[in-house]
């Protein structure tokens, strides 16, 4: 039997059962990831035409891997090679053994396409459901999925993940809030997947049809797909009474369930190290960096067929933990994307520094929203943060001023950078109905 094979879940497990190599020795893991890593590379190499050319620049061949550190050797990926190559120049099998395609937004530019093997969608729904039972379900659950469906990865990775793990899945999508709010007070689900913003906005409605938010059938829910802070994680589970389970996916690696949180510990989402391996690099040099260093995630696959992916940059940046609840390693909280960073005056800015701030005020909620703009010669910031729904009609001006000086001091000591802040009353700031939430809005001229 080979290390291939070794770690594969037993059809008919019962629920709850963890896959073997979820418990492996990190030597166990080790070594499984180096076979793989070698026919990842070799399979890169001999069918992706851009990854040849790299290599050969690079001066390396997939024989030259003897070792994991032999990986950083190898050149990265990026988004420009993968749009310099749209739609299926990355494929490394022929479109005939293609059974699904899947391709990001395109908002800044081509999209970047993805395509999977029957192979891979299992590999997928797997994974998924190593996540969903990580994160607390089992195959009683009642899962309302409400990720996009469509080319957007997340809904149709929810999907398959949740009947592979055995539950029942509610395929409800993004959007129509008040549908959800339906459907949860009917069809009784115990699990939702969703963006941590839409599942504040879900409560919002709820509230708004005069139902508690912590009285619903939900007991787990799992986010992903945009950054989001502790301080938001607590926000939910306070209205919802709920666990909250931080789940990261990306769809050039292969989409929701690459690493995920597991409920006993919620310390952090596990990353599923035997199909993806993880390194940490300085965003500025390439150079690879010691975990426990904070940096950008670089990913390399190490099972997939269509899309085999080689040290592909996330710009997510976190940082490499020992494992706890599980053998393999966690990833901190993603603090931003290195090319989400907003420089501000000369001063390095992310979304959520500025979350983290507004979210230990306990009469605010999670909606807010930056607004940048340069009416003049110099950058000027403004933060809109809204008041809790129940404290909408109860803090009046002069306490809502108040609360927006104590943030303005905060940003300014905290962060570096000054800001006008104002404390907007209920329902101001439009909701995302599908998707990530607006975070910033940059209305500054392009250069």
């Amino acid at each position: 039997m080979s290390a291939r094979d070794k770690w594969v879940t037993a059809k008919g497990a019962a629920p709850g059962t963890l896959d073997p190599i979820e418990k492996a020795s990190r030597d166990e893991l080790a070594a499984l990831q180096l076979e793989r890593l070698k026919w990842s590379l070799q399979h890169a190499y001999d069918n992706v035409p851009h990854y040849r050319a790299a290599f050969d620049a690079a001066g390396v061949q997939p024989s030259d891997l003897k070792q994991l550190s032999d990986l950083s050797r190898f050149p990265f990926t990026t988004k420009k090679e993968l749009r310099d190559n749209y739609p299926y120049g990355m494929f490394a099998v022929p479109m005939r053994d293609i059974v699904r395609v899947h391709a990001s937004s395109g908002t800044t530019g081509l999209p970047t396409v993805v395509g999977y093997t029957k192979n891979d969608i299992a590999m997928w729904g797997a994974v998924m459901a190593r996540s969903l039972r990580a994160a607390g379900g089992t195959a009683d659950d009642i899962i309302l999925n409400s990720y996009g469906y469509g080319l957007f990865t997340g809904g149709l990775g929810a999907h398959y993940g949740g009947e592979e793990l055995g539950a029942t899945v509610v395929p409800m999508g993004g959007g129509n809030t008040e549908k959800q709010v339906q459907l949860i007070r009917e069809f009784k689900p115990t699990m939702i997947m969703a963006t941590p913003s839409y599942m504040l906005t879900i409560a919002d409605e709820l509230q708004a049809q005069g139902v508690d938010p912590a009285s619903t059938s939900l007991r787990i829910g799992v986010f992903g797909a945009e950054p989001w802070t502790n301080e938001m994680r607590r926000e939910i589970e306070t209205r919802l009474g709920i666990d909250a389970i931080d789940i990261y996916g990306l769809s050039e690696v292969v989409g929701p369930g690459v690493a995920c949180e597991c409920i006993e510990t919620k310390d952090g989402p596990h990353i599923w190290e035997d199909h993806f391996y993880p390194e940490i690099i300085d965003p500025v040099t390439g150079e690879v960096l010691p975990d426990g260093t904070p940096g950008e995630l670089v990913f390399t696959s190490l099972t997939k067929e269509a899309l085999p992916i080689v040290r592909y940059r996330t710009r997510d940046l976190t940082v490499l933990l020992p494992g706890t609840a599980r053998t393999m390693r966690r990833i901190g909280k993603i603090t931003g994307r290195s090319d989400d960073m907003l420089i501000i005056r000369g001063v390095n800015v992310f979304p959520t520094q500025i979350e983290e701030i507004i979210l230990r005020h306990e009469s605010l909620c999670g909606h807010y929203q930056l607004q940048i703009s340069r009416p003049h010669h110099m950058d000027e910031l403004t933060v809109l943060a809204e008041v809790r729904a129940d404290l909408s009609d109860v803090l009046n001006e002069s306490q809502r001023a108040a609360i927006a000086t104590n943030i303005r001091h905060e940003i300014k000591s905290g962060i570096g950078v000054s800001a006008d802040v104002y404390v907007v009353e209920t329902g101001r700031i439009e909701r995302t109905q599908v998707g990530k939430a607006k975070r910033v809005i940059d209305k500054r001229p392009k250069s």
